[in-house]
């Protein structure tokens, strides 16, 4: 396998598309960034990386607050309009029908649609050329409590968090280990047993078409096995056909029964006269000419 070198460039993928926030609660303003993360963990810093020529740079140079909102699925229409429009023109909060929540710690409002919003203070500004980079402490983070347990836990997973990476949007994956799983002698054995697991990722409607298919061609349980539900076992009860069918079953046995009659006692009879037993009713037994002696 080679490698191909390409010029420098940015290609740290994937990146989370944070949704940030600022401005104040009557005049709120959102923005969508990739390039966030953390610095420090004590105290806990993070940053954010802006153009200039933005319009969110101009209110966060000058107030010195913001909030980082965390996106999930159900946001990531909001998160791409938030990226392309600008705050100038249009009030971002309203035409996605986003709601701003007041923060403990800062003006700046946070979106109560995020799972987790986490308030800004700047502590400085330092231009890198195409970009500034605005270094910030954390002073509050903000968690839905649906996703903490009563043990105090949180379960960030099932939030549905997006990864954008070389300009797409990405829902995670299944997970495939822990901090620390590496040395972890159980960890590692069942990473082991996961080795050839193949995750197909398919669309919300492909997967829907084949739940449908499965369900017309699905199999009912019987004392001999799995039958397969064929149309005629779902055709309605028909009383007409059934009763056909069993006239056409009683001739069938009728025929069957003159066969076997003819075949050895109905010699000199027609066909279907059974013997009753009584063979000279009504005629004097010595005219019969089978018991006439000569």
């Amino acid at each position: 396998m080679a490698k191909v070198t390409w010029k420098p460039g940015t290609m740290e993928y994937p990146l989370p598309p944070a949704m940030i926030s600022c401005g104040t609660m009557e005049k709120p303003n959102i923005m969508t960034a990739a390039w966030t993360g953390i610095i420090s963990s004590e105290p806990p810093m993070t940053y954010v990386s802006i153009r200039p020529s933005r319009y969110s740079h101009e209110i966060i140079k000058e107030s010195g607050e913001f909030v980082i909102n965390l996106t999930t699925l159900p946001l990531v229409t909001a998160a791409d309009f938030c990226g392309i429009k600008s705050g100038r023109d249009v009030n971002k909060f309203k035409e996605m029908k986003l709601t701003a929540g007041k923060c403990s710690q800062v003006s700046a409002p946070q979106i109560i649609e995020s799972p987790v919003s986490i308030e800004c203070k700047v502590k400085s500004i330092t231009n890198y050329g195409s970009h500034d980079m605005f270094l910030a402490e954390i002073v509050a983070v903000n968690v839905d409590d649906q996703y903490i347990d009563e043990n105090g836990k949180l379960w960030l997973e099932k939030a549905g968090l997006i990864a954008y990476s070389h300009n797409y949007y990405y829902t995670l994956g299944r997970n495939v280990g822990f901090f620390g799983f590496s040395v972890c002698r159980s960890a590692m054995k069942a990473k082991e047993k996961m080795k050839n697991v193949v995750v197909e990722i398919k669309e919300p409607k492909i997967i829907k078409e084949e739940s449908d298919k499965k369900k017309k061609f699905a199999t009912k349980r019987s004392p001999w096995g799995n039958k397969p539900q064929a149309d005629r076992g779902r055709k309605k009860f028909d009383g007409k056909d059934k009763f056909e069918r069993s006239r056409r079953s009683e001739r069938n046995e009728d025929a069957d029964n003159r066969k076997s009659f003819r075949g050895s006692m109905s010699r000199g009879r027609p066909a279907g006269n059974k013997p009753n037993g009584n063979f000279g009713r009504g005629k004097p037994f010595g005219k019969d000419k089978r018991f006439n002696k000569k």
